[in-house]
C-alpha cells in the first residue's frame, strides 16, 4: 500500500530507494506484515520511511490485474494506493536513510517533492505507479 501526498505547489512526494543493487523511485509505502491490515500497514510505513503521521487518509486506487513483482517474478503484487494528508513541515527531503532492516551500505531511503507532470512518468519505476500517476493527472 502506497500514500499519495500532494503539496499547495502541486508536487507529489516521491521515494527513491536502492535495495539489493536495485535503484527505484515510487511512490512511499510499502508491503504489508504479517497480522496487519491495509491502514495499519500504511501508516507503519509512513513512520518508518518519512518519521510522519498520517492525518487523513482516502481511498484512491487498487490494481485489478495481474502484476508480476519486480524483485520476485514468481509473486504477484496487489497495490493499494490511498490519497493522504500529513504535516510536511515534519518531512525531511533528501536526507538518505538506511532502510529499515538493510544491512547493505550502499542501500538507501530518500524522498523528495517532484512537480506533477508527465515528465514525472519518466521518473517512476514500477507500471502501476505509472498507472497511478496517469490518474492523478
Amino acid at each position: 500500500m502506497y500514500g499519495i501526498v500532494l503539496n499547495d505547489k502541486r508536487e507529489v512526494l516521491v521515494s527513491h530507494e536502492r535495495r539489493g543493487g536495485y535503484e527505484f523511485t515510487k511512490f512511499p509505502g510499502g508491503g504489508v506484515e504479517l497480522g496487519e491490515g491495509i491502514l495499519d500497514a500504511l501508516h507503519r510505513e509512513f513512520k518508518e520511511e518519512l518519521d510522519a503521521e498520517i492525518d487523513t487518509s482516502t481511498f484512491f486506487y487498487v490494481n485489478e490485474h495481474f502484476q508480476a513483482s519486480n524483485f520476485k517474478s514468481t509473486d504477484q503484487v496487489i497495490s493499494f494506493y490511498y490519497r493522504v494528508t500529513l504535516d510536511y513541515v515534519s518531512i525531511k527531503t533528501g536526507v538518505s536513510n538506511l532502510p529499515l532492516g538493510s544491512s547493505e551500505v550502499s542501500d538507501f531511503e530518500r524522498v523528495s517533492w517532484v512537480p506533477l507532470s508527465q515528465d514525472l512518468l519518466a521518473l517512476m519505476t514500477f507500471p502501476i505507479d505509472k498507472m497511478v500517476l496517469t490518474k492523478i493527472l
